[in-house]
């Protein structure tokens, strides 16, 4: 048996890392773009949200079909993303 004797909690990882940052969220059901200005335990915080019906290729750059939220922030749920990163 393989046992985690020691643990380093590292600040500014994952989600936190990317505040200001245009990302990419991968959901349980859709895919969300906006630039990241908000994380808490809870939720993330998007500021002119889309969601992105279809990437197209990822080496060119926007999305193929994106489409803008009717209002300036948008909330997603921590527990529904799957992955995310920096957006093209």
């Amino acid at each position: 048996m393989k046992k985690i004797v020691e643990v380093t909690e590292v600040q500014g990882e994952g989600l936190e890392a990317l505040l200001g940052q245009n990302v990419l969220i991968f959901c349980l059901n859709y895919i969300y773009t906006g630039k990241l200005t908000g994380v808490n335990e809870t939720c993330v915080l998007l500021e002119s949200p889309a969601i992105v019906y279809e990437t197209g290729p990822y080496n060119q750059p926007g999305y193929k079909d994106a489409q803008l939220l009717h209002c300036a922030h948008w909330y997603v749920q921590r527990t529904a993303i799957e992955s995310f990163g920096v957006s093209k």
